[in-house]
């Protein structure tokens, strides 16, 4: 089964919603720690995910020394430390300047960058966009007063919130999907397409009325002379019957954007923020992110295009964005490149490292591959530069360890909220639920059945002893027992008290996300885990009715209503209307309720 449906990592409230805010958002940072009920929580924002091997050791020896030990990965492909003591703040802000990992104390918050995690890496995509996660950082942290072409603007970008989210897209399309403030998607001429709004409108999607068709675009966007790095034809300037239609002063919600040259892309973006703080302040409102700026005061293709002229940068609208072919996920497994290097591909169960996962990860990364590590929006790691007969090696230890490292795991796609004991309005322990729900798909295939194990009595406890089920790993304390190779209770999951996330949106509540795939196929899938029938549902389990971090789209809702019974549904993308019939069942249940709400029984 491959991973092929990426499980937004924040909900998407519908586009209608304009939020109103009564205050500046309280996301933690590296300096401003959020209390937990087991201590204070910092929240490392690293670009892209990149870290090289030196940092992501600093990373761990600060999650040992200060904290619980443990490193959980975002939503957003940042890092996150637990279990920090009320005084330390000094300590960590210190040790993470020296890793390079805190480059400016006023902008700690905003530099919140995904970038498409294999790119440069496998060969696809039309651009390796690590160069602009590294430039659109400086740009981010850039305090200059003044500067040429309104430099000095940028200096602005301290007051974003912490929750606006730049997405640097390769052209793949998965990080484009994630409905990103301010987009960035590489084009096979050399440029990119500047989006500011949500994600791109999807297969099926129907376009704005009086767009061009996808294909025209592209005719249109293409260069016709060889000289001109905006893909502009003859009449791009002439007003001719191929010059662009779109109306510069409407939104750019619509599915349009405007295309830059790719060496302007990154300044680029940074000045779309500094647009979208002028339309803040023109609001009079406190929005934190793009779609909840009043329509009034929506940016505009116009508006933008004249505040990128006035730093220098040349933008043409374009009519249509069309998402690319493909938004999946990076898979579990081996990634093989064009050098003849292959990249690994791992996913973290409930998006949690032990200390000795974490100092395997950076060992391997040293010694076997390109002394870095990148960090996924889908709560994964992504290791480059293997030789081809080391990466199976690699990949076996990682395993021995209870990481995941195939794309047919249980564990891909589970979410869960915080829950108890982390939350006091979760009504259970919806992690050792969700470890549980897992443990019974586990059993069921471990049986032969291919069927889930709904109902099963002998259910892990709270402590560890998911060991015992079928072919699982239980990891309570670091110290990895290995079956059959199903991950029950990684990095102690289940037997670690619950705690908070608020890349969600949630300053108080958490989710946990694993990959992006399904956990379990779906009826006819094929024996080597090719898809033969639609793509399964994702899986949310919740401890109250805020159903905090929940995917967008569609998925299965798994609400706690008691502290041992669930209510299973199925939510829409038109809100969070349920679309089928409810069903109550106990947690042993729980497995065989979702399977059957995603049509996989």
């Amino acid at each position: 089964m491959l991973a092929a449906m990426p499980l937004p990592p924040t909900t998407t409230p519908p586009g209608d919603e304009t939020p109103v805010r009564g205050r500046d958002d309280a996301c933690p940072g590296a300096l401003r720690l959020h209390p937990a009920d087991d201590g204070s929580l910092a929240r490392i924002r690293v670009p892209g995910g990149l870290l090289t091997a030196r940092q992501a050791e600093a990373l761990g020896r600060v999650s040992e020394e200060l904290g619980d030990g443990r490193l959980d990965i975002t939503s957003r492909g940042n890092a996150q430390v637990r279990g920090l003591a009320a005084g330390c703040g000094a300590e960590l802000a210190a040790r993470l300047r020296a890793a390079g990992l805190l480059p400016s104390d006023r902008h700690d918050r905003v530099r919140n960058i995904v970038a498409s995690p294999l790119s440069g890496l496998d060969g696809r995509g039309h651009a390796d966009v690590v160069a602009w996660v590294r430039e659109l950082d400086a740009a981010l942290s850039d305090d200059s007063p003044t500067g040429p072409a309104g430099r000095g603007e940028l200096s602005a970008l301290s007051g974003l919130s912490g929750r606006f989210l730049f997405a640097l897209d390769d052209g793949r399309g998965d990080v484009a999907a994630l409905g990103a403030d301010v987009t960035l998607i590489a084009t096979a001429d050399g440029g990119a397409v500047l989006r500011c709004g949500g994600p791109l409108p999807g297969p099926g999607v129907s376009r704005p009325s009086g767009t061009t068709p996808p294909d025209t675009a592209a005719r249109r966007a293409r260069r016709t002379d060889g000289s001109d790095p905006l893909g502009r034809g003859a009449e791009a300037n002439t007003g001719g019957a191929g010059a662009t239609s779109l109306a510069t002063d409407g939104s750019m919600a619509g599915g349009g954007g405007l295309r830059v040259r790719g060496e302007d892309a990154p300044r680029a973006a940074a000045f779309a923020a500094v647009e979208f703080l002028t339309r803040v302040r023109e609001s009079g409102t406190r929005a934190w992110r793009v779609r909840e700026l009043p329509a009034e005061h929506a940016v505009t293709t116009g508006g933008l295009a004249a505040r990128l002229a006035g730093a220098g940068i040349e933008a043409v609208p374009v009519e249509h964005t069309p998402a690319p072919a493909s938004a999946a996920p990076p898979a579990p497994g081996s990634v093989p490149g064009p050098n003849g290097r292959h990249a690994l591909s791992i996913a973290l169960p409930l998006g949690r490292v032990s200390a000795a996962q974490w100092r395997l990860l950076t060992t391997l990364a040293s010694r076997g591959g390109a002394d870095e590590l990148r960090m996924t929006p889908w709560r994964g790691v992504v290791l480059p530069g293997f030789a081809p007969d080391d990466a199976p090696g690699a990949l076996s230890e990682l395993a021995g360890a209870g990481l995941v490292t195939t794309p047919d795991s249980p564990w891909l796609g589970v979410g869960a909220c915080t829950g108890r004991p982390g939350c006091a309005k979760s009504l259970a322990d919806v992690r050792a639920d969700a470890a549980r729900m897992v443990a019974d798909v586990t059993r069921g295939r471990a049986a032969g059945t291919g069927r889930v194990a709904a109902g099963a009595a002998d259910t892990p406890d709270t402590a560890g002893a998911s060991a015992n089920t079928a072919g699982a790993v239980a990891d309570p304390a670091g110290t990895v027992a290995r079956t059959a190779g199903a991950v029950v209770d990684p990095a102690g999951a289940v037997a670690e008290p619950a705690r908070r996330d608020a890349d969600s949106g949630h300053v108080d509540t958490g989710h946990v996300v694993a990959g992006g795939s399904p956990p379990w196929p779906v009826s006819g899938t094929t024996s080597g885990g090719g898809r033969a029938g639609p793509e399964p549902l994702p899986v949310y389990v919740s401890g109250c009715e805020r159903r905090c971090g929940h995917p967008g789209g569609r998925w299965v809702d798994a609400l706690a209503i008691g502290d041992t019974g669930y209510r299973v549904t199925v939510r829409g993308a038109g809100g969070d209307t349920p679309e089928t019939d409810s069903v109550d069942v106990t947690a042993e249940q729980l497995a065989g309720a979702v399977a059957a709400a995603r049509g996989t029984t």
